[in-house]
C-alpha cells in the first residue's frame, strides 16, 4: 500500500499509532516534577534559564507541590482511573532537565516511578548537553526491560536563535547527542518552538529539513506564546521588530508546510500548546488542542496534504 492510500484514512502519522507499536492497551503520560533545575539556571552554563521559560505553563498543578515521585503519580493515577479504569501510564519526567544529576540518583527516581502500580514506562525531557554516556548506559539498561522515550529540547536549528533564547547549548550538540541515544537502541524524540525571535518562514521551515536528518522516532513541537514572568517579555519590549505571533489560520498552514517536509517515519506527537489564561500575554487563541486538530486535518484534506510530500 502506498503512502498516498494510506493517508486517505490518516494524513500524518500520530503519537497514538506510535504508542500502540508497543502497548496493547491505551496508556496515559502522568507529568512528574522530580526537583531538577538546568545548566543555564544554576550557574553551570549561564543563569535565568531560557527566556520564554516558565515551568507554570506547562506543569500540571499537581506537580508543583513538593511530594515524592511516587505521590505525583499516585495522584495522577487516581484522577485518571475514575474515568479510565483499565488506563496504564507513563511517567513524564517533564520539569526542567531530567537528567540532569548523577547516575545513581536518576536510577533511584526512574525505578521509583517504575514501582508504581500500572507504571509500564518513562518519558524523559531533557537538554542535549545532559546526558552523558553513563546516562546513556543507565537508559540503554532500563529500556530492555521496559519502555523508555527520551525527549531532546532543540527549540531550534538555528545558533543564533538559541544564543538569543539563552539555550546555552548548540544544534550541534543536539545532534550529537541525538545520535548517541539512538545508538543504543533508545527511542529519542525533539521539541521545536515554532516562530521565536527573529526566526522568518524559511528558517522554520528548514528546521523540519535538518531535524528530518536525525534518527528521531517523535517530534513535538508548538507555538511561539509569549508568558507572563520570563525574560522574553523584555526581550519583546526592547526589539518588537523580532517578534511575530501566528493567527491560527497562519500557524494551521505553518504547521501543514511543516509536516509535509518532515521525515514520513518520524510520529508527530504534538503541534500546539495552550498556556494558561492568567500567564498568556499573546497569542490567545482560546481554541482546545482537539478543536486546533480537527482545524488542521480538515485543512489538509483541502490542500491535499500528507506527511513527507515534499521530503
Amino acid at each position: 500500500m502506498t503512502n498516498l492510500v494510506m493517508l486517505k484514512q490518516k494524513r500524518y502519522k500520530e503519537f497514538t499509532d506510535f504508542l500502540q507499536l508497543y502497548f496493547p492497551y491505551k496508556v496515559q503520560k502522568i507529568s512528574v516534577n522530580a526537583g531538577f533545575t538546568c545548566p543555564n539556571r544554576d550557574g553551570v552554563k549561564g543563569r535565568g534559564g531560557c527566556t520564554y521559560c516558565n515551568n507554570h505553563t506547562f506543569s500540571p498543578e499537581y506537580t508543583h507541590k513538593p511530594e515524592s515521585v511516587t505521590q505525583q503519580l499516585q495522584g495522577g493515577v487516581e484522577f485518571f482511573s475514575k474515568k479510565y479504569p483499565e488506563m496504564h501510564y507513563l511517567a513524564y519526567f517533564q520539569s526542567y532537565t531530567n537528567t540532569y544529576s548523577d547516575v545513581d540518583n536518576l536510577r533511584a527516581l526512574y525505578e521509583e516511578a517504575l514501582s508504581v502500580n500500572k507504571v509500564v514506562g518513562l518519558v524523559i525531557s531533557t537538554r542535549p548537553d545532559c546526558v552523558s554516556d553513563a546516562i546513556l548506559d543507565l537508559l540503554e539498561e532500563l529500556s530492555k526491560k521496559t519502555f523508555i522515550l527520551l525527549e531532546f529540547g532543540l527549540e531550534s536549528t538555528k545558533d543564533e536563535t538559541l544564543e538569543y533564547i539563552n539555550r546555552c547549548h548548540t544544534y550541534a550538540e543536539s545532534v550529537d547527542a541525538i545520535k548517541r541515544a539512538a545508538a543504543r537502541g533508545l527511542n529519542v524524540g525533539a521539541h521545536l518552538i515554532l516562530g521565536l525571535p527573529g526566526e522568518s518562514r524559511e528558517d522554520i521551515l528548514n528546521h523540519a529539513t535538518e531535524i528530518s536528518k536525525l534518527p528521531l522516532r517523535t517530534v513535538k513541537m508548538h507555538q511561539l506564546q509569549l508568558n507572563r514572568h520570563t525574560k522574553m517579555v523584555k526581550q519583546y519590549e526592547e526589539q518588537p521588530e523580532l517578534f511575530h505571533f501566528f493567527t491560527i489560520d497562519e500557524y494551521i498552514d505553518l504547521c501543514i508546510d511543516f509536516t509535509e517536509r518532515i521525515n514520513p517515519d518520524f510520529f508527530m506527537e504534538r503541534f500546539v500548546s495552550q498556556s494558561p489564561k492568567e500567564l498568556l500575554i499573546k497569542p490567545d487563541w482560546g481554541t482546545k488542542n482537539a478543536v486546533f486538530i480537527h482545524k488542521l486535518n480538515k485543512r489538509m484534506e483541502e490542500r491535499g496534504a500528507w506527511q513527507g510530500r515534499l521530503y
